[in-house]
């Protein structure tokens, strides 16, 4: 079944924490199924939102709901300390957390100014997560790698059950990960027949690596919402222009704008297409707006 996720970090990482309170009782109350929080060090001109810090807010505001974090930059943090914050997490909401694993790159400035070369960060992102899952087990480990030397390395307690780790990215090297690595892939910007493709390639690949095929399978897409459609087109082109420092036209074709019955419209194929989990980030013109428009569009995809 179908689950659908709202990503709200901005509105997360405030002091008013009735604020952020009232926000996670809203989500809850509208029935959507998770919170999706982000993360970056310093992205473009210094914007940034820890992915850790943001799913503990939202995991220790609310009983229920499930965090995913979409994506981690994994290969601009040490692999040891990722697993502990991991297990920590853990303690405090078991079962509740979903590590999305990337290695950036939109802003190679944000990867080198964290000390990591951006023609290595692939490679480290591939070791990061060979120790996130040896250590997973709780039990001591010794690794020399390219870039990690651990000895008798341990992680008590494990986190149990363990934390589910997908795979954000594009591509042959994103198929890769998730077959060797992963529990499942993240896309972002991608279109519903890409989506189907690589979710066949990654079966494949799992297959032929020996490894059961990951189970997990979604996408965060982003979109304006409003009554009206012409200002949630509007809402949208300025978030995104504001982030990324590009012009909308680079994300319109696959950042669905308009009313929640045309978001729900332009993401039904992303369901034909084997998407199980869809997290919209909402440009909308509040953030409790943003909540109702999501769960508007949750319910007529649950009805088609």
């Amino acid at each position: 079944m179908i689950k659908v996720g709202i990503s709200v970090h901005d509105s997360l990482m405030t002091g008013d924490r009735a604020r952020r309170q009232a926000l996670l009782s809203q989500i809850e109350a509208a029935g959507l199924d998770y919170v999706c929080v982000g993360d970056h060090v310093s992205f473009h001109d210094g914007t940034g939102f820890d992915g850790l810090t943001a799913a503990t807010a939202a995991l220790s505001g609310s009983d229920r709901l499930p965090v995913l974090v979409g994506v981690y930059l994994l290969a601009l943090r040490h692999p040891l300390l990722t697993a502990r914050q991991l297990a920590s997490i853990s303690q405090l909401a078991p079962g509740r957390l979903v590590l999305g694993a990337g290695a950036g790159g939109e802003d190679r400035s944000e990867v080198a100014n964290s000390g990591v070369d951006p023609a290595t960060r692939g490679r480290r992102l591939d070791e990061c997560l060979h120790v996130l899952r040896a250590l997973a087990s709780g039990e001591a480990i010794d690794h020399q790698g390219e870039f990690f030397e651990l000895k008798s390395a341990r992680i008590k307690p494990a986190p149990d059950p363990p934390v589910p780790v997908v795979i954000g990215g594009k591509g042959e090297a994103a198929v890769r990960r998730a077959a060797r690595y992963g529990d499942g892939w993240l896309a972002i910007f991608c279109s519903a027949r890409r989506f189907a493709q690589t979710k066949e390639q990654i079966a494949v690949a799992a297959a032929d690596a020996g490894r059961p095929v990951p189970p997990w399978y979604g996408i965060n897409v982003w979109c304006g919402l409003d009554a009206d459609a012409a200002r949630a087109r509007k809402l949208l082109a300025v978030q995104l222009e504001s982030l990324y420092h590009l012009p909308f036209g680079k994300f319109e074709r696959l950042a669905p704008a308009g009313t929640p019955a045309q978001v729900a419209e332009e993401l039904a194929p992303y369901v034909a297409a084997g998407a199980d989990q869809i997290t919209l980030v909402p440009a909308a013109c509040s953030p409790e707006a943003g909540v109702e428009h999501v769960a508007s569009v949750r319910a007529r995809l649950a009805g088609m």
